[in-house]
């Protein structure tokens, strides 16, 4: 069977799809366009409204197609996509899905939507050969009012350190340099065991080889269970000096209604402590503009913390409510008041990393070129560079913009 995958979503998505490749390919033929396909597999992200909208008019453009449903849309909105009457699984079918597509290709109209221990596959297709997507957990220690991952990932289930690092090192060997450890939130990883990320981070970074360490995102409240740990480790040099934090609104009140577990002091507690250490870390965060009960004096105070942090990557999302969450029962705000504050932060947002970029006129370093013709430096910034994927360059910022720093080769 000729087989296409189109994945949505988040880096844990991306890493589902490359190990469904990696079962697939054994017996099927992967295409890579979806005319050319038997059976399209759409790997779905449920997080926010408008994904869902776009993945709903993907699956109603290729009517005549055999489809396969995965990823976390199925569990967060069965009703709407059993409609369709194609194929579903979720994500904790990943590692059966060849039995799944061989049922499909007898004519069977499957449905698998249940939680199952999944192992850590020991070899995935790479979409990018030089990057390795490490699942380090499935699922969460969270309750965030307005989330409907929970309802697709599940509580909290911690890969063990052994069996991450025995991935790491097989994938540093094919000539892999750079490791993204990714789950659902990275700070709780190994607290249904009695581990942390500090130490998984450990050993990891002892493996040989010249490579680089990207750690995915962490919530705050678990952050401060293992900071000093964690900010010790992150001088570490193979270790991208990169966080990835979100605080999703600069208002207590707020955050407690969004059920976030942490305060505004305790999320500018984490930040200094890595700042202190590592002063030119890159930092990464998230906020919701126009939460439902998100008043103007609360939005102001998100506009304040946004000055305070001068963030180098700041993902926006205004708020749309997500089936079965808590926060989907609240009167929303007027659309307009949403996209004014969405429009503003980013204004402000694209003020800041502008000049947050422009300190990086005139900085020489090495730089591994990761994707076409950009790369990184060791503190995660994006470099464009000019020269093939693979290669380490040492390089000198020349010219920068929001978003990027512009190298040249020294």
């Amino acid at each position: 069977m000729r087989i296409y995958v189109e994945t949505y979503g988040c880096s844990a998505n991306k890493a589902d799809s490359e190990y469904m490749i990696e079962i697939l390919r054994r017996r099927h033929e992967i295409v890579w366009d979806w005319k050319e396909a038997d059976l399209v597999i759409i790997n779905t992200c449920g997080v926010k409204g408008p994904t869902e909208e776009k993945i709903v008019r993907r699956i109603s453009s290729l009517n005549g197609k055999r489809i396969l449903i995965a990823g976390c849309l199925p569990w967060i909105n069965f009703e709407r996509l059993k409609g369709f009457g194609h194929s579903m699984m979720g994500p904790d079918q990943v590692e059966k899905v060849g039995e799944i597509v061989d049922r499909i290709s007898k004519g069977e109209r499957v449905v698998e939507l249940k939680r199952e221990e999944m192992r850590l596959g020991m070899k995935s297709f790479r979409f990018n050969p030089i990057v390795e997507i490490i699942p380090i957990s499935q699922g969460c220690l969270g309750g965030c009012s307005y989330c409907a991952t929970k309802f697709a990932r599940g509580h909290l289930r911690s890969y063990r350190v052994g069996e991450i690092v025995k991935r790491a090192e097989r994938a540093i060997k094919e000539g892999v340099k750079e490791i993204w450890l990714t789950s659902q939130d990275n700070a709780c990883y190994g607290f249904d065991f009695g581990g942390n990320l500090a130490e998984l981070l450990e050993e990891v970074l002892s493996l040989e080889g010249k490579f680089w360490v990207r750690n995915g995102m962490m919530n705050p409240d678990h952050v401060l269970e293992i900071l000093d740990e964690l900010v010790g480790i992150y001088r570490h040099p193979k270790l991208f000096k990169f966080i990835h934090v979100p605080v999703q609104s600069g208002s207590d009140d707020v955050l407690r209604e969004m059920n976030r577990k942490y305060t505004v002091k305790e999320f500018k507690r984490v930040i200094k402590a890595f700042r202190r250490k590592i002063p030119n870390i890159t930092i990464s965060t998230d906020v919701i503009c126009g939460f439902p009960t998100e008043s103007e004096e609360d939005w102001k105070k998100t506009l304040k913390l946004t000055k305070w942090l001068e963030p180098d990557v700041l993902n926006i999302s205004k708020f749309y409510p997500r089936p079965n969450t808590r926060a989907s029962k609240l009167k929303l705000l007027p659309t307009q008041i949403v996209k004014e504050r969405s429009r503003e932060l980013s204004k402000l947002f694209d003020e800041i990393a502008l000049e947050r970029n422009k300190k990086w006129i005139g900085w020489e370093g090495e730089v591994l070129v990761d994707e076409g013709k950009k790369g990184r430096n060791n503190w995660y910034k994006r470099v464009y560079v000019g020269r093939g994927e693979g290669d380490w360059l040492n390089v000198k910022i020349v010219e920068v913009t929001p978003s990027t720093l512009i190298g040249e080769a020294i």
